[in-house]
């Protein structure tokens, strides 16, 4: 028997009215808050030349281009699915150099992270009007479970300047998708032996695993999600300790949540 996914539970007999529909049925789902210390800004060629010649920078302003997400089952905890989700991230900032006028930066942040979930075990083969063609992978393989993240735009906490002589063994840099360079300016630079722009970052979001399913359901509130994601909570620094303290924005995910309708 597949392992069940808690879910929340109501007093039957405070059901007054009902309704059949055909939705999308949230096996699990949690909230995070993630303090990213010394993430790697990628700038574009003319930002980078202006960095190698600051003497420091600020960042300006952080936005959320796109979240990539890849759902594998585990093989060992059946109905449970591991989530890899790849964040990219336009910053902006300024290069300072003495009395000269700062120069503009932008470059891309990419942060990587992995949420376990319970997504519920089906093998249905789903085939509807609206996806019409034929997917070689699904005819032998049991139905994934569609992922669901939720993000607003990171806060900027922190930014430095990193000197090619204070640098750590060489890092690998990210595969950067193709896509990502109509957002800026210019070719962005991933092999500089220049000066680099870290910044630490505080997120907010949701993550939640999805089924189609057909449901006879009363209407009650907004679902929050009540847990933590899976994730290590690693070293914390002062950024990361004034980002603890920020209470999460559930008004930014669930609007209307206090009146319950919209006007």
């Amino acid at each position: 028997m597949p392992e069940q996914c808690n879910r929340p539970t109501r007093n039957i007999h405070d059901v007054r009215d009902a309704v059949r529909i055909h939705t999308s049925q949230i096996e699990d789902a949690c909230i995070d808050k993630d303090c990213i210390e010394d993430l790697r800004c990628y700038l574009t060629s003319e930002s980078q030349a202006a960095l190698d010649n600051a003497t420091g920078a600020r960042a300006r302003n952080a936005e959320l281009l796109h979240v990539y997400i890849d759902v594998e089952p585990i093989a060992y905890h059946r109905g449970h699915y591991t989530a890899d989700l790849t964040f990219c991230y336009r910053i902006t900032g300024e290069a300072m150099n003495g009395s000269q006028r700062p120069a503009h930066l932008e470059g891309l942040c990419v942060f990587n992270k992995r949420v376990v979930l319970c997504g519920g075990a089906a093998c249905a083969k789903v085939f509807s009007s609206s996806h019409n063609r034929l997917r070689p992978d699904s005819l032998y393989a049991c139905d994934t479970p569609e992922c669901v993240v939720e993000v607003v735009d990171p806060i900027i906490l922190a930014a430095k300047v990193m000197e090619p002589c204070r640098r750590p063994q060489p890092s690998v840099a990210p595969e950067i998708p193709n896509e990502m360079e109509r957002f800026f300016n210019g070719p962005l630079v991933t092999d500089s032996d220049g000066n680099r722009l870290l910044v630490t970052l505080g997120q907010f979001s949701t993550v939640r695993m999805e089924r189609s399913a057909q449901l006879l359901i009363p209407a009650f509130d907004y679902s929050v999600p009540d847990k933590e994601c899976t994730d290590d909570a690693g070293s914390v620094d002062e950024p990361c300790e004034l980002f603890a303290k920020v209470e999460f924005p559930v008004e930014a995910f669930f609007p209307n949540r206090e009146r319950g309708k919209c006007n």
